[in-house]
């Protein structure tokens, strides 16, 4: 019998990649996002993938896709909320309203999903919650106040969720990509080090959602792991390093 497994942000980059992961691995896949011909598409395509179009700011649409969700899968392993918006330009200007719009994307849209899976793991007592973050959530960076705002409080989110799903034996865990080629890392003006493909991060997701216990899945390695070294460096080394990469690319 085949797992079933719910993506968000399933029409685009990583989630898409996931999505075509997972189905071509065997697994069901309910693939949801705002923009259905594109679900559609990955689902004539892909005929284990199975189109359930969500906005996730809406809590209450988040709870009828999921209990539909249950009604044709009967059962799901793992959820994985990939959703996410960013507008560099738009945060250059501190737009109070573009950073309210990203939170609700970002944050509260993926806290919505989570209040839509909720009742169903507790009482399955089984189970895999997923909230892909960003390494972009470890600290404060130029031109993303929304963004790194908004997965900074994933972050969170997900080591506080880690304890209260723990006691019923979900499993929670965070996903930390690096620069992913995506549509919306497209509209970044600066050099990406180490950028990869969202297959790449779809493989390194998959290997480490299915066979791995890990509670954060980063990747790529070496780039989250100079990432991590800024996380925890002094505030006053942290912001002249920022500072002299600013100048580098003309910020």
């Amino acid at each position: 019998m085949s797992k079933k497994v719910w993506i968000t942000g399933a029409s685009s980059g990583i989630g898409k990649a996931l999505a075509i992961k997972f189905s071509n691995e065997g697994w069901q896949v309910a693939a949801s996002a705002r923009r259905e011909n594109l679900l559609k598409d990955l689902n004539n395509q892909n005929p284990n993938i199975h189109p359930f179009p969500l906005d996730v700011k809406n809590e209450d649409e988040a709870k009828n896709i999921f209990q539909n969700i249950i009604k044709k899968f009967e059962t799901v392993d793992i959820s994985v909320f990939c959703t996410g918006i960013h507008d560099p330009d738009a945060e250059k200007k501190l737009s109070s309203e573009k950073i309210r719009e990203i939170m609700e994307t970002n944050f509260f849209g993926t806290l919505n999903c989570i209040m839509a899976v909720n009742t169903y793991f507790r009482e399955k007592k089984s189970g895999h919650i997923s909230i892909v973050s960003s390494v972009a959530g470890y600290r404060g960076l130029p031109a993303a106040s929304g963004y790194c705002a908004s997965k900074s409080a994933l972050t969170s989110l997900a080591e506080s969720l880690y304890f209260d799903f723990k006691r019923h034996n979900v499993r929670v865990s965070l996903v930390s990509p690096g620069f992913i080629q995506t549509p919306m890392t497209d509209k970044n003006k600066f050099p990406m080090p180490m950028i990869k493909s969202p297959e790449f991060a779809a493989e390194k997701m998959f290997i480490g959602l299915t066979k791995k216990n890990a509670f954060e899945i980063h990747f790529p390695l070496a780039f989250t792991m100079i990432m991590k070294l800024l996380k925890i460096m002094p505030n006053w080394l942290y912001f002249l390093l920022i500072k002299k990469g600013m100048k580098t690319v003309k910020y």
